[in-house]
């Protein structure tokens, strides 16, 4: 899916003294610098690409430039001698609770669907409370689309997960569902919809570094019942008493990446009154048997559904387990829409799995 990278020596601008990184180029090859004179060795990892040497020029200014890049987000980070280090000269951010990179938009012309146009712009409103099923203090975002109104029409709900990891800013700060949102519906290519994007971990500590709670079939199994109840007795409720909400199943969907893959296949095929469409995006985290995870799932239910979406990348480690679950649905005689690009375990695949599922949605 990415080009691969390419070594090239450059100068290094300057701004006010300040080094310039990363600098996106006209012909879509990004230069990343970082100033370590005492360095040994620095290596740049790029989100999807395989790491690169860095060269340091005779100032201490280590640079690489890559070549020509698909137009996406990128997180990246640099390796100082082994240690993982930001690039004290880029204020983008990537934000997870393990690993610690910043990102460089690689624009497209036209604009591609994540990136800010010049559209009506919808509103991000966030949630704070303590959640009683949970037993900690956590947060919820809600995206009302252009023209909301506490007074205008009642509209359909998706409820958008996030992956091992991230928080719940993750769909916002590095998918930019909202971003993708106001596009396709500024172009009519999707229904204006709440939004609700919550956080994933339904046991206090679940994400804490060293933990590894979702290889933890216990902890996993812990962790996705708390989060479906949270979801169901505090999130949901509370969303539909304080926006505008279509009632029924056929105004709810459920999607998310990774984790939060496993989670809406939990969630959404082991209560099939409740939602209408169902999406998987990477899923990882389905620690138990099928049979365990979907008892009682029959055919003539779950054939019910909308839509019943999964994509995986066929560069992405979960590919087999995604095949796996793939051959049991179909198996049991449940319909699905089944798809894989190349790719790994990457946000480049996941803003494109949104914007395809959410342009199916309530239609």
């Amino acid at each position: 899916m990415l080009s691969p990278l390419l070594f090239i020596l450059c100068s290094v601008p300057q701004q006010g003294g300040r080094i310039v990184s990363p600098e996106v180029h006209p012909d879509r090859t990004v230069t990343f610098r970082l100033r370590a004179p005492n360095a040994q060795r620095v290596d740049l990892s790029i989100e999807g690409s395989a790491s690169a040497l860095m060269v340091k020029d005779e100032n201490g200014v280590w640079s690489f430039t890559t070549k020509a890049m698909t137009p996406d987000i990128y997180g990246y980070s640099f390796s100082v001698d082994g240690t993982a280090t930001l690039d004290p000269n880029n204020i983008e951010v990537k934000p997870n609770l393990f690993w610690a990179s910043n990102m460089v938009t690689v624009p497209g012309n036209p604009p591609e669907v994540w990136e800010v146009q010049n559209v009506p712009h919808g509103k991000l409103h966030r949630h704070f409370y303590r959640s009683e099923v949970v037993g900690d203090q956590r947060d919820y975002f809600v995206y009302t689309p252009p023209g909301y109104s506490a007074s205008g029409p009642k509209l359909p709900v998706l409820v958008l997960l996030h992956g091992y990891s991230d928080t719940a800013v993750g769909w916002t700060e590095v998918g930019k569902a909202h971003v993708i949102l106001d596009n396709l519906i500024a172009q009519k290519k999707a229904k204006p919809m709440l939004v609700v994007m919550t956080l994933g971990y339904g046991v206090p500590d679940f994400s804490n570094p060293g933990t590894a709670g979702y290889r933890k079939p216990l902890d996993f199994r812990r962790s996705y019942a708390g989060y479906r109840d949270a979801l169901f007795k505090e999130v949901l409720p509370t969303v539909e008493k304080d926006y505008r909400v279509q009632p029924g199943k056929a105004s709810r969907a459920i999607a998310g990446l990774s984790m939060g893959g496993s989670e809406s296949l939990l969630v959404g095929l082991n209560a099939l009154d409740r939602f209408a469409y169902v999406g998987s995006f990477s899923a990882g985290g389905l620690v138990q048997s099928h049979d365990a995870n979907f008892p009682g799932l029959k055919a003539e239910e779950a054939n019910k559904l909308k839509l019943l979406y999964v994509r995986c990348g066929t560069d992405d480690g979960l590919i087999g387990a995604n095949r796996g679950l793939r051959d049991w649905l179909v198996g049991k005689g449940v319909k699905l829409e089944y798809g894989e690009t190349g790719g790994g375990h990457v946000w480049m695949l996941w803003r494109r799995n949104l914007a395809e599922f959410a342009g199916r949605l309530f239609q």
